[in-house]
C-alpha cells in the first residue's frame, strides 16, 4: 500500500530564534536561527538569512545561509553560491555553486560503506 500522506512545510521566520530540539515528519525552511538540533524526515532550507548552529539530520538539504556542526543528509546536499558550512558533513550526493565557503570535513556515504567493508575483509584476513 502507497503511503499518501502530505507532510507539511515548517517555516522559522527571519526574526525567530529557537534553541533545542526540533523533529519534523516533513520539509523545513530556516530563515532565523537555531541552536540545536534538526531532524527531518524531509528536505532541509536554511535560507540567505538563516543561520544553524548544531546538527541536522535529514534526507535532502539546501544552504544559501551558515550552517556550523554536523550535516547528515541522506540524498543531495546542495550548497548555493551565498552559503557558509563549517563542520563535519556525510552526504548521498553534493552540489556546490561557485563562491560557496565549504570548510568540513565530509564523507559520502557509498565511500564510508566500502571502507567499513574493506576494514571488514582485512581484519578477516589477519585472523585466518
Amino acid at each position: 500500500m502507497k503511503d499518501t500522506t502530505i507532510y507539511e512545510r515548517n517555516v522559522i521566520g527571519k526574526k525567530t530564534t529557537i534553541n533545542g530540539e526540533i523533529n519534523s515528519q516533513g520539509d523545513f525552511r530556516i530563515d532565523g536561527v537555531v541552536e540545536g538540533s534538526i531532524q527531518a524526515k524531509g528536505k532541509v532550507i536554511v535560507g540567505k538569512e538563516g543561520r544553524v548552529q548544531g546538527e541536522i539530520n535529514c534526507s535532502n538539504a539546501e544552504i544559501e545561509g551558515h550552517v556550523s556542526g554536523n550535516l547528515v543528509v541522506d540524498n543531495m546536499l546542495s550548497l548555493k553560491a551565498s552559503s557558509s558550512v563549517t563542520g563535519e558533513v556525510i552526504i548521498g550526493k553534493l552540489t556546490v555553486e561557485p563562491g560557496a565557503v565549504f570548510n568540513a570535513v565530509c564523507s559520502m556515504k557509498g565511500m564510508v560503506k566500502e571502507l567499513v567493508k574493506n576494514e571488514q575483509e582485512r581484519s578477516e584476513e589477519k585472523t585466518a
